[in-house]
């Protein structure tokens, strides 16, 4: 749409916006900056934390990668159900959603806001709204990468 299909703003109107964009609060940009580096600093330091849980038993850093993104999904998974892991990300922002119980949050969440609906068409549902596309289109890459791998190197 070009300048020819847009609304002219009369200067009754111009100034509005202008008094409008003078009175709207200013977001705390760096305050939100550092709360988000806190926040995602703290969960990462917590999932170092159970890394290194899983170190001490014996495993090395690359073994214990995997127990440890199950523990932090579980561990953002429980804190959604209990209604804690939304304080979290509206204090913290992107630093409370990045991390990877952030993902599990996305995933928990619209399910407990279904939940009334019962355990099939509520929670089953929509437990997977969010992060069902994501795990698809991952699930038919790595597919699609291994079946490039095999057929190029013969190795699966």
């Amino acid at each position: 749409m070009g300048k020819e299909g847009a609304r002219q703003l009369t200067q009754e109107m111009q100034d509005y916006q202008t008094m409008a964009n003078q009175m709207r609060p200013k977001k705390p940009l760096l305050k939100n900056a550092v709360t988000a580096f806190f926040v995602g600093g703290i969960i990462c330091e917590v999932g170092q934390g159970v890394q290194w849980f899983f170190m001490q038993h014996g495993m090395t850093a690359k073994e214990a990668t995997s127990p440890t993104t199950v523990v932090m999904i579980g561990v953002g998974a429980l804190l959604t159900g209990l209604g804690w892991y939304d304080r979290v990300v509206k204090r913290g922002g992107m630093g409370g959603s990045l991390p990877i119980t952030g993902f599990s949050n996305a995933m928990v969440a619209p399910a407990m806001e279904y939940r009334p609906e019962g355990l099939i068409l509520g929670v089953g549902a929509k437990l997977f709204t969010v992060a069902g596309p994501v795990l698809t289109y991952g699930l038919a890459a790595a597919f699609v990468v291994g079946l490039v791998r095999y057929l190029i190197t013969g190795v699966a």
